[in-house]
């Protein structure tokens, strides 16, 4: 970059030359001379067609120079030799700083620089601070694209993670960062770097499909990512026929960006303490009621359960609103082997109807815990235990309340397997919602909350690490809704479903039926029931008057289907592109072919952006507000134990008449097993005192620009959802507050 001076007449701009090579630019005016060289030898004769004037822009093209802007600046790749001035930014957390050396390369489309080390003399990655170098190349980069960095311990030094905010380069020679210069890269990083980690390469572009990529290193770049993500990353089956899980030995193994800090609030466990010795049963609701006082004192759903569990119109409340509404279903056409005939349910209707007439008006509700028939039951502090696959039939009467009218034990019809009502005895009547109470618990707890959310998010999460790489836009998208789930399930295995566990020591479904049950309940997921607008639909509670899950699913879905149609269409031009994007095709085929592989109707391939986009807002929604309604529920529900016992101790009765309320309390789980059960939901429904809430991003890619406004915008969303719940529960004598988009996490992180 020297001997040789171009000037463009007219314009006051200077360009400098290759040494040895001039350069002559004509049209429009303008001439461009010096030292009487032509570019020849640089393989490119810039005359007419070779040089573009537009206005007060003039750009100059050709072996790696450009010239542009109406203030005309040299890119910095030019030169074939060339000096960058480069900042490293460390993250200003109080452990992002790091003891260890950092070598650093720069990557152009036709070379790279030799590495550097960053911090050798008298610099240090010290939390917050930043790092400026000079970086020289003795050869043509051409245009930068990544910047290679690595960790390396340094000796007699602890290796200590650091955490990477970003990297700047800019021309040595150019305007400094304090001058506003345009010509500074920014090649963002936001992510824990280790020493094990060895190379990572930082991208300086937007994110962008693979098609969009403009450089042929940058195309390698993303699928030399994905083939070490693929081995880093591995599949591992937790229980046959049920999705996959990734292959962990213990947390550690995720490392810093896949781990995250849980920090709970305080929790009263006082008075559930203590109780450890006692294997046995309540003895009278009176105990039962002190335990409740002492625990349930500070809950006011949980007092408005107490007094209220036993009444049916409370019943059908809680199978819309309670921490399980996924299972209710109208239903036409009666099951063959539900034993109920007219006769025996007319008392129940309208006396100028009929039960063929309130199926055709489409006043008939169905319960139908099936998945458990013959699951062997679990054997708590040395006896055994019990479960049934009850049939609830319910009744939408003329004040809009959803009563249960009938209910049947067992799948099979018989003498044995009466079907219950409620003009039967009182205890009775209790006795068999209770056993469709501890059905659902076990179907709440598996299906409902692990299956649907946790193994769901973890499914996606593998899924999206293997086969989409961090350019992709739905990669940036998804990880923050899915990460968590990694460690959660990991924990969760772990502990909550392993040896001595809460499931193993205190649930019907124990141990021996976790396998059975989650592969049933994995072979009856359709995709058309993880997308609400079809879900409610199809069971058709979304019409029904104080269906509050409903009414707020319907609102959150679709604020969050609007942000991801938006976000879509910032990067799929059209339908061609989502079908030509093939790493967004091997990501739903790696989805398929680890999750859910019957028939379940989720797509086999991607051919619309409405595909992709009704896709997309199933996972964030499964993982956000789908977790928020089945998790943090569960504890006003079951607080008051007869109303969500997670085991019985007695078989289902098989005649009417025999049972007293003071006998229902030997149904009921015995006293140590209730306090470890609730031990558990009051850990599980508190949030995080560090919760992030629904669509709130702390990533980069969200903080500028077209994401931004769409962040916003979703956002002012969410808030005027959030307003207008908040003023409906004002009204209501129990409200629904699980959907409140406040309270909403953003991913399952508990």
């Amino acid at each position: 970059m020297q001997d040789t001076e171009c000037r463009v007449q007219d314009t006051r701009v200077q360009v400098a030359g290759y040494k040895g090579v001039g350069c002559r630019v004509q049209g429009a005016g303008y001439k461009v001379q010096g030292a009487g060289y032509r570019m020849q030898d640089a393989g490119c004769r810039l005359q007419g067609a070779g040089c573009r004037v537009q206005g007060s822009e003039c750009r100059v093209q050709c072996a790696g120079c450009r010239v542009q802007g109406a203030g005309y600046r040299l890119s910095h790749t030019m030169a074939s030799c060339e000096e960058f001035e480069v900042t490293v930014h460390a993250s200003a957390g109080p452990t992002c700083g790091t003891f260890s050396h950092l070598w650093l390369n720069l990557i152009g489309s036709q070379g790279e620089t030799p590495p550097i080390n960053v911090n050798e003399v008298d610099l240090h990655l010290l939390s917050g601070s930043s790092c400026r170098v000079r970086v020289r190349s003795d050869a043509p980069l051409g245009r930068l694209v990544l910047v290679r960095l690595r960790l390396e311990a340094r000796t007699g030094f602890p290796d200590l993670d650091w955490h990477c905010n970003r990297v700047e380069v800019r021309p040595a020679d150019g305007p400094t960062e304090e001058e506003g210069s345009g010509s500074t890269q920014v090649f963002l990083c936001n992510r824990w770097l280790r020493s094990a980690d060895g190379d990572v390469e930082l991208h300086s572009g937007k994110l962008c499909l693979l098609k969009d990529e403009t450089d042929e290193k940058l195309k390698q770049q993303r699928l030399q990512q994905l083939h070490h993500q693929q081995k880093l990353i591995r599949w591992s089956k937790h229980v046959d026929g049920a999705p996959l899980c990734m292959d962990l030995n213990s947390v550690s193994e995720l490392g810093p960006n896949l781990s995250y800090t849980h920090k709970s609030p305080p929790v009263n466990l006082l008075y559930l303490k203590g109780f450890a010795g006692r294997a046995e049963a309540w003895k009278s609701f009176s105990e039962l009621e002190t335990f409740f006082i002492h625990n349930g004192k500070q809950n006011s759903i949980a007092k408005f359960i107490r007094a209220h569990w036993t009444d049916d119109w409370y019943f059908g409340h809680q199978c819309l609103n309670g921490c399980n509404p996924l299972l209710l279903c109208q239903t036409r056409l009666l099951p063959p082997h539900l034993s109920v005939t007219s006769d025996m349910l007319r008392p129940f209707l309208p006396e100028d109807s009929s039960l063929e007439a309130e199926l055709q008006k489409g006043n008939m509700y169905l319960l139908d815990y099936e998945v458990l028939d013959g699951v062997t039951a679990n054997e708590i502090n040395g006896k055994q235990t019990y479960l049934c696959a009850p049939l609830c039939l319910l009744h939408l009467n003329q004040q809009g309340q959803l009563l249960p009218i009938a209910i049947q034990l067992q799948q099979k019809p018989g003498p044995e397997n009466p079907v219950f009502l409620p003009s039967d005895p009182g205890s009775d009547w209790l006795l068999a919602k209770i056993w469709v109470h501890n059905a659902d618990f076990q179907c709440h707890q598996l299906a409902s909350h692990y299956l649907r959310t946790h193994m769901l998010g973890e499914l996606c999460c593998v899924a999206t690490l293997r086969q989409l790489p961090d350019q992709h836009p739905l990669h940036q998208l998804l990880m923050p809704h899915v990460r968590t789930s990694l460690q959660i399930n990991f924990q969760a295995r772990a502990t909550l479903l392993a040896a001595d566990g809460v499931f193993d020591k205190a649930v019907g479904c124990g141990m021996q039926a976790l396998s059975v049950f989650l592969s049933r309940a994995s072979a009856r997921i359709f995709y058309r029931s993880m997308c609400v607008p079809d879900d409610l639909s199809d069971r058709a509670v979304d019409k029904l008057p104080k269906s509050y899950y409903a009414q707020d699913a319907l609102r959150v879905w679709d604020a969050l289907h609007r942000f991801v149609v938006s976000w879509v269409d910032l990067y799929y031009s059209g339908d061609n592109d989502v079908q030509q994007d093939s790493e967004l095709q091997h990501w739903i085929t790696e989805i398929n072919t680890h999750g859910f592989t019957h028939n379940s109707g989720f797509p086999q391939s991607f051919q619309t952006k409405a595909e992709v986009s009704k896709f997309v807002t199933m996972l964030i929604y499964s993982c956000s507000a789908l977790h928020a309604a089945v998790n943090f529920s569960q504890l006003d529900i079951a607080l008051w134990m007869p109303n969500c016992p997670a085991a019985m101790m007695r078989p289902p009765p098989q005649v009417k008449g025999t049972v007293t309320e003071d006998d229902i309390l030997s149904f009921l789980p015995d006293v140590n097993s209730a306090c470890r059960v609730l031990t558990t939901l009051s850990l599980l429904s508190q949030p995080t005192v560090n919760y992030v809430p629904l669509c709130h991003y702390k990533e980069a890619v969200f903080q500028d620009g077209a994401p931004r406004r769409l962040v916003e915008k979703v956002q002012a969303d969410l808030r005027a959802i959030a307003d207008d719940i908040t003023e409906r529960n004002s009204q209501l004598e129990l409200p629904y507050l699980y959907l409140c988009p406040r309270t909403i996490e953003n991913s399952v992180a508990i």
